[in-house]
């Protein structure tokens, strides 16, 4: 029902094949990987859909909008190729699906709105100032279902977005700010590349910490700390709004510390090579990343994302840094 935009002959064209000479996964030489892209686009077989790890960096490498990543996932689907065992997949299917304690409707929502995605264990938090007269959704009924490019199930994902949509749809609301940056990069990038209409105006999490912080900069107590960021998967579909972070970080008085593993060079948390059961991958990945932190003397270890808080908080903290969500970091700084 819903096809993926994509050019051919912008592939075919291409003289630098980022989206593959650039993966921190795998490795190719240019000539490499054009011979790979070629059989991608083709529809062949490839050592990519065996090796990937699913990380979505390609998507951010192909700086003409190609989609490559949902290429070589809608690929891995059609071949057969699962990067995850059957039972964890059927697992992480099931999950979605909705109970009886899923509600489809948030009676007297409105905006500004907040959705929560499947993380109740963050409701407590959306609170004080940043989030004043701000209503909650969240639950199975507005889950984005964009993990399952994770595990090589896309179609999973054109086959229920679009309810989704329609119980977001159905409140009425103009704009929906997400917390989760999965679910903003589900109703931008990738229901953009299918042709999937979304009647609303997403909002990313960041963007709106921001706005808000603005409202209250007179009350805004530098924070003075070195922290560094870790990327999360999803954020590579939407990298435009990156630029807000660092406003964010300036706005509050805090330093995002350089460092090797950062920006486009960024590592995944390593959470879901761990689910793909890749666990010499895994814990190299958790060991580059957590290591170049400590050595660019980075004081807090700030995340987007509450599944690579679960995978990486406990590390940091053996290494002395403090694990923190971006939005309790912004309420610190307006503790008065």
């Amino acid at each position: 029902m819903f096809e993926l935009k994509f050019d051919r002959t912008l592939c075919e064209d291409c003289s630098t094949v980022d989206c593959l000479v650039r993966c921190q996964y795998m490795d190719f030489d240019v000539e490499e990987a054009k011979k790979e892209i070629m059989k991608l686009i083709n529809g062949e077989d490839s050592v990519v859909l065996h090796e990937c790890a699913i990380c979505y960096v390609c998507e951010e490498y192909c700086k003409r909008g190609n989609h490559p990543f949902y290429l070589i996932t809608d690929l891995q689907e059609k071949r057969g190729i699962l990067p995850a065992p059957r039972p964890i997949l059927r697992q992480w299917i099931n999950l979605a699906i909705p109970g009886k304690k899923d509600f489809p409707h948030f009676p007297g929502a409105k905006e500004p709105v907040i959705s929560l995605c499947l993380f109740p264990e963050y409701i407590g938090s959306i609170q004080g100032k940043l989030f004043e007269d701000v209503s909650v959704i969240l639950g199975r009924h507005f889950f984005c279902q964009l993990v399952y490019l994770h595990f090589g199930k896309p179609s999973i994902i054109r086959a229920r977005l679009p309810k989704i949509i329609e119980n977001i749809a159905n409140h009425g609301f103009k704009e929906v700010v997400f917390f989760h940056d999965e679910c903003y990069s589900t109703f931008t990038s990738y229901a953009n590349a299918y042709g999937i209409n979304v009647p609303f105006k997403p909002v990313h999490l960041f963007e709106y910490l921001y706005g808000n912080l603005k409202k209250h900069e007179s009350e805004i107590e530098p924070l003075n700390v070195k922290v560094a960021y870790q990327r999360n998967c999803s954020t590579r579909l939407t990298p435009w709004k990156e630029h807000y972070l660092d406003k964010i970080f300036e706005l509050i008085g805090v330093e995002r510390v350089e460092r090797k593993y950062d920006r486009e060079n960024a590592l995944c948390c390593g959470g879901i090579i761990r689910s793909l059961q890749r666990y010499d991958l895994f814990v190299d990945v958790q060991k580059r990343n957590v290591e170049d932190m400590v050595r660019a003397n980075a004081e807090y270890c700030v995340f987007n994302c509450p599944a690579c808080y679960s995978s990486l908080a406990k590390k940091v903290q053996e290494k002395g840094l403090k694990p923190i969500m971006i939005h309790e970091l912004c309420k610190l700084a307006l503790r008065r």
